[in-house]
């Protein structure tokens, strides 16, 4: 047998093995990204500088133009808060996928014996983790502001954001590999969407008011959805249409993710 053939018959069963594997796969990349994360658990803390600023800074003055109380205004506050955390965290994990092309760790894990779709998932699910551990320390800052979030509503609004952080972690990363070759591409593409995507969303200042244009752009914003689920489930009103719209969106955002990123993965060479 010639070595071209044992090759191709070594390829065919890496394949085999491969296919064969796909959750194990999926765990072994999951561990994989963990790892750092663990070792160095203050960067969850680092990153919720921001949010603890729109939180501590945006907060009381939405207090003195709506005229309430500060608890009143957290129960609307707070569930864009979260979700703007996953929104800048999320949106911003495929720069890790660059880090790793330009030092040629991505080149050595795509000719690794790993299913081209675990390397996707993998990192995708691994996005939950720090979701649930900064949405949780956000709940327990806004405590003794008066704050209280529905304990049910509150479990169900994790998966969402779960959720919401999957699909767009999943985007991240396929943008991070369409442009892995010109880095600079994908900060000049994710900052020209976030803001907008943020604002758009509702999530610091009520749209209600907005210009027609505004409320219209809002309502296919499949992000304000969310952002009004959040606040739905906060506030103990789990079985609303407004929690079906956001799960929907959320479910929508993850397979439309998940299946994009896949697919990219699988074109990297």
């Amino acid at each position: 047998m010639s070595v071209a053939s044992v090759a191709s018959v070594a390829s065919v069963a890496s394949v085999a093995v491969v296919r064969e594997r796909p959750l194990r796969d999926t765990w072994h990349v999951f561990v994989r990204e963990m790892r750092p994360v663990l070792r160095d658990p203050f960067s969850l803390i680092f990153s919720l500088l921001q949010p603890l600023v729109f939180l501590g800074l945006f907060g009381p003055l939405l207090v003195g133009s709506a005229g309430g109380t500060a608890a009143d205004t957290l129960v609307w506050f707070v569930p864009g808060i979260l979700v703007m955390t996953v929104l800048f965290g999320a949106g911003a994990t495929g720069s890790n996928l660059l880090f790793e092309a330009q030092t040629g760790s991505h080149e050595r894990t795509l000719v690794a014996p790993i299913s081209r779709s675990a390397l996707l998932v993998g990192r995708a699910l691994k996005e939950i983790a720090p979701i649930i551990v900064q949405s949780a320390l956000i709940v327990a800052v806004a405590l003794p502001f008066g704050y209280r979030a529905d304990p049910l509503g509150l479990l169900a609004g994790f998966v969402l954001l779960a959720l919401f952080g999957v699909g767009l972690g999943s985007l991240s990363y396929t943008l991070a590999m369409a442009s892995r070759k010109t880095d600079w591409m994908f900060w000049a593409v994710q900052q020209s969407l976030i803001f907008p995507l943020m604002i758009l969303s509702g999530m610091l200042l009520p749209l209600d008011d907005g210009p027609a244009w505004m409320r219209t752009a809002a309502s296919i914003n499949p992000i304000s959805h969310i952002v009004t689920a959040e606040r739905a489930l906060l506030a103990g009103d789990v079985l609303t249409t407004k929690v079906l719209y956001g799960f929907t969106a959320g479910l929508a955002l993850a397979a439309v993710g998940l299946l994009v990123g896949i697919r990219a993965m699988r074109r990297q060479s």
